[in-house]
């Protein structure tokens, strides 16, 4: 989720009543960006209010790339799109090559594709920034079932959401996805666009649905690839996203105990990834990477990060055959490690705006743990929302937006494109959110992987050919 994973314009009343309704002209001021990979890429930055309800916090820059479009005598608008977070690099993105797949080239025929840092991300500022020594400890228990672990928990997490308020500033508090979906009109009017088409990954369909929530008239077409449903109870989201991981890294041990592209082919690869977490547990498994033993929680999530594209599951293989093998090094696992990456804290405080901790104390915390083990006997160590929500018990940021429905109505026709063996984001998130939304059509994968964009050629097609055409597949379309 992956990913995963917000700013605004001028005072929420001047906004609604200045923009106009049609913006006549772009008022961005593009130039070559600094370093990207896309030749073509220009770059600018757009001013957004901090809190739309107060001049006092001050303004943001939202940083953007574009790639013009590459026939521009058939150029249909701008294509805005997010990679996914919270967090993600929308900029990163488009300048190098998110969309360079040969499937993908209508897109860049026929559109201006505008990738852009939320606020508090990246490239844009200010940034959220947190001491990632503060922000994530190893030795903190993360299941906690006792007062004491419960507190320490807490405490743990309220420093460090003070040390990112003190680096941020009065941003962190209105780092929030409505507040960032605000942003996103903000955009469309320095655009000159009467109406945008949107491509959203993981994180990136919340944010674009709650865009559509409030600006339907704004949206031409929009494609919402690995739903996020934030109207779903939040206790549920957690066992369902845990089942999802759970059902994920069965599949990888089916395939690699049958294939021999698999390092650890023949073997009950599940039992060996029990072994490996269970000595990674007792500090029994190096990092080289790190420079010291992984933890389990490490371990387990960076089998989860290999999940993410079906074609890394070889390299997976190979990953947890060097972390169990006669002298252990975890370094291909924990080499992305996303609890030391600069992500990490934008995610972990755009997360605690809208999926903030539902526990209420220790002993619902560990019947919680309980049902997580239930759902997920395997990878019940890490997956996303626990680690989200766990990480949000003792916050000191109040939430903005949590967990509510956001229906969609009168927009053109939505694609939501949802995954049955998807490690971050259930088939039933997606269902959930495209009944949320009048018209929308569902596309459904049956292969594996996050998102359709990164691991299915069928999945590409399908949102390519709606995203020029503005048609939907029809009822009952799946990749199969």
């Amino acid at each position: 989720m992956d990913m995963r994973r917000v700013a605004a314009v001028v005072l929420a009343v001047v906004v609604m009543a200045a923009v106009p309704a049609v913006a006549a002209a772009s008022v961005l001021t593009w130039h070559a960006c600094a370093t990207q990979q896309e030749p073509t890429a220009e770059c600018a930055t757009v001013e957004v209010p901090i809190d739309r309800t107060r001049p006092e916090p001050g303004s943001a820059q939202l940083a953007l790339a574009r790639l013009p479009a590459l026939d521009p005598a058939h150029r249909i608008g701008s294509l805005l799109v997010n990679p996914g977070g919270p967090g993600g690099s929308g900029v990163g993105f488009v300048q190098f090559g998110g969309l360079a797949s040969p499937d993908l080239a209508p897109l860049r025929q026929r559109f201006d594709i505008v990738g852009f840092d939320p606020r508090g991300d990246w490239f844009s500022t200010p940034r959220i920034t947190c001491d990632a020594a503060t922000l994530f400890d190893p030795a903190l228990d993360r299941f906690p079932s006792t007062r004491a672990g419960f507190d320490a928990l807490a405490a743990h997490n309220r420093k460090a959401g003070a040390d990112c308020l003190a680096r941020t500033g009065p941003l962190l508090a209105n780092a929030d996805t409505q507040s960032a979906a605000e942003d996103i009109e903000t955009i469309r009017a320095a655009l000159g666009e009467p109406r945008i088409s949107w491509l959203g990954l993981s994180y990136g369909t919340e944010l674009g649905a709650i865009y559509a929530s409030k600006h339907p008239d704004r949206v031409r077409a929009m494609v919402l690839d690995g739903a996020v449903d934030h109207a779903r109870p939040l206790r549920q989201a957690i066992l369902e996203e845990a089942a999802a991981t759970e059902d994920a890294l069965v599949r990888f041990a089916g395939w690699c105990r049958g294939s021999a592209d698999c390092a650890l082919h023949g073997q009950d690869v599940l039992r060996f990834y029990d072994d490996v977490v269970a000595r990674a547990a007792r500090g029994t498994i190096w990092s080289g990477d790190l420079g010291r033993p992984a933890t389990a929680d490490e371990v387990s999530a960076g089998v989860y990060n290999h999940l993410y594209i079906r074609d890394e599951w070889p390299a997976l293989g190979k990953a947890l055959a060097a972390a169990g093998g006669e002298f252990p090094d975890a370094r291909a696992l924990t080499e992305r490690n996303q609890f030391l990456t600069p992500i990490y804290g934008a995610y972990r405080a755009i997360g605690c705006h809208d999926f903030p901790a539902p526990f209420t104390g220790p002993a619902d915390m560990g019947f919680m743990a309980g049902l997580l083990r239930t759902a997920a006997p395997h990878s019940w160590r890490y997956s996303e929302f626990w680690d989200l929500t766990s990480g949000c018990v003792g916050w000191p940021v109040p939430a903005k937006n949590p967990p509510q429905p956001h229906p969609v109505h009168g927009a053109p026709p939505i694609l939501v494109v949802g995954g049955a063996h998807d490690p971050a984001t259930p088939l039933s998130w997606a269902r959930g959110l495209a009944a949320s939304i009048d018209r929308a059509a569902l596309l459904t994968r049956d292969d594996d992987g996050h998102t359709g964009l990164f691991n299915s050629a069928c999945a590409r097609a399908a949102e390519v050919g709606y995203l020029v055409s503005g048609v939907v597949p029809g009822l009952g379309a799946a990749c199969r």
